[in-house]
């Protein structure tokens, strides 16, 4: 993994305050996973706000998005339901729609049950499972693309899987003799095990660096790129820039503690000059 640049910055604060002081088209990628507003128990937050506020205050701090998102630039938001709020994400990117254009629709598979060649049926990852006589456990999320014009060129090999009948590499022009294809918009991406969440994941909703890092690059970033999260929360997004190699990186979050645990885990991986305002 490369070294942690010096511009990575964690900003404890309002993210829209804070993103209205940086530079207008400033940011080649943005990253994030807001407050779902399905009642989670955050630490300095309240997800409990009714649906038609959620929404409005999404759309300020995404118009702010839109304002220090360069032209060419990839916003990946990262959104959840739950099975007795499904619109949710969909009243969401509707209203985002207003402000950008939504070029794919990604699914996060965090649990899948899949049957194999000889029949036998194996399940992978993890989930939450609920006890409803109306609902279906919910094993996935959404990662929407947006960008401002919807044809923002991605390296869709950056995520690219191995073909399995590997006849297709000779058979197919486009390969130019390489066994990668594209994965499609369903990415299977399953949480790390873990023994103990308040010791190694004190946040109660983040996403897996690795679904941050495949963001990255299928949109394609280098020592030049700044990387924006607004939702910081412990770093998720920080570390997958560090990973991918991007040179500059800005999180926000109001909550001192979770800037304090991704600050931290930055340190694990490297031994970077952090700015850290708190």
């Amino acid at each position: 993994m490369p070294p942690t640049p010096p511009g990575f910055e964690l900003r404890h604060g309002d993210c829209i305050a804070g993103m209205q002081a940086m530079e207008p088209e400033s940011v080649d990628v943005v990253v994030t996973s807001p407050p779902y507003n399905l009642g989670i128990r955050y630490s300095q937050f309240d997800d409990t706000a009714s649906r038609d506020d959620y929404i409005e205050s999404s759309m300020h701090w995404a118009s702010e998005v839109r304002r220090v998102l360069k032209p060419e630039g990839s916003f990946f938001l990262n959104v959840g339901a739950s099975p007795a709020n499904p619109l949710l994400p969909h009243e969401l990117a509707l209203r985002f729609s207003e402000l950008f254009v939504l070029q794919n629709t990604l699914h996060w598979i965090k649990s899948i049950t899949v049957e194999t060649r000889a029949g036998e049926q194996i399940s992978a990852g993890h989930f939450k499972p609920i006890n409803s006589p109306r609902y279906v456990t919910d094993c996935h999320e959404y990662v929407f693309h947006f960008t401002k014009s919807g044809k923002v060129p991605v390296n869709r090999l950056a995520v690219g899987v191995p073909y399995s009948d590997k006849s297709n590499i000779a058979r197919w022009g486009h390969t130019e003799g390489r066994d990668l294809r594209c994965r499609g918009n369903n990415w299977f991406v399953p949480y790390e095990t873990i023994v103990n969440r308040d010791k190694e994941r004190p946040h109660p909703a983040t996403f897996p660096v690795e679904l941050a890092a495949m963001c990255l690059r299928l949109h394609g970033v280098d020592a030049q790129s700044l990387v924006l999260d607004p939702f910081n929360g412990i770093g998720h997004a920080a570390l997958a820039a560090a990973e991918c190699g991007a040179g500059r990186f800005i999180g926000f979050d109001i909550d001192a503690a979770y800037l304090a645990e991704a600050k931290a885990r930055l340190e694990k991986i490297s031994s970077p000059c952090l700015r850290v305002s708190v």
